[in-house]
């Protein structure tokens, strides 16, 4: 198994896919690797992709303690130096893309591009519906109401393995009080990497608009709707967001 080891004492577990450009996965709240799994293979196809699980979530291991936004993007960056990656394009999903966001601000230099995924710029200020599931089934809420009412094998796939390392608590709160604290909305201007804005239109947990909202405040920012996907838009329609994403990078590679 293979760790990153951070001054603070937390062990963060990664894997690696693929050769070509580097690609760096960023998970949301609570998840872990193989959450990626029905994406990791295509996206590896051409890029290198680098994912791991960010501090308190999976596999790795770290200590219960406060830790702000740039916690995350200290960490996403000393990931890449592991893998001795100079800059890298950064797929950031819910959580996952605030950090994206945040990194992109503060550490221009090792951001080759930007892919959104499913996330806003900080909760405080973002657009918000209220959203209910029955009270034994609030993961269904992560998907679409009519994706989890005619696929219910699949949810429950996702359910098995996404249990498998279940979060913490602990770490579940410290991440939580770093999003509350964080805000990026009037900072958005100021990305300057090709970015890609991609959600579902049936997104339940970060109802669409948001990404509508950032795609307009990010200079030249793609807006790319996945219809009818909701929060797990990768899992619910895994070929198509590949697709968008592959893409995007291409596009990106060939700038160059």
């Amino acid at each position: 198994m293979a760790f990153v080891q951070r001054p603070d004492g937390a062990q963060l577990y990664h894997e690696s896919y693929g050769e070509g450009s580097p690609l760096l996965l960023l998970e949301g709240m609570g998840g872990d690797i193989p959450g990626w799994r029905r994406n990791i293979p295509t996206l590896a196809s051409r890029h290198r992709v680098i994912a791991y699980d960010q501090r308190g979530n999976g596999r790795s291991l770290v200590p219960d303690e406060s830790v702000t936004m740039a916690t995350f993007v200290q960490d996403a960056v000393a990931m890449l130096d592991d893998a001795g990656v100079e800059r890298a394009h950064l797929y950031g999903q819910s959580f996952g893309g605030m950090v994206a966001i945040e990194s992109a601000l503060s550490t221009p230099e090792r951001v080759r591009s930007l892919v959104l995924a499913c996330t806003n710029a900080g909760p405080q200020r973002a657009t918000r519906t209220p959203a209910r599931a029955a009270k034994s089934r609030p993961y269904e809420l992560l998907y679409s109401a009519r994706f989890a009412r005619e696929h219910p094998e699949h949810v429950a796939e996702d359910l098995r393995i996404g249990s498998a390392n279940p979060q913490p608590q602990s770490a579940r709160r410290r991440q939580w009080d770093a999003i509350q604290s964080w805000d990026a909305w009037d900072r958005l201007a100021k990305i300057d990497c090709p970015t890609l804005v991609l959600h579902g239109t049936e997104d339940r947990l970060v109802p669409v608009e948001n990404a509508r909202r950032m795609a307009s405040l990010i200079p030249g920012a793609r807006l790319a709707l996945l219809d009818g996907a909701g929060h797990l838009y990768h899992s619910e329609q895994p070929e198509a967001a590949d697709a968008l994403v592959l893409a995007f990078l291409a596009e990106v590679e060939a700038r160059v």
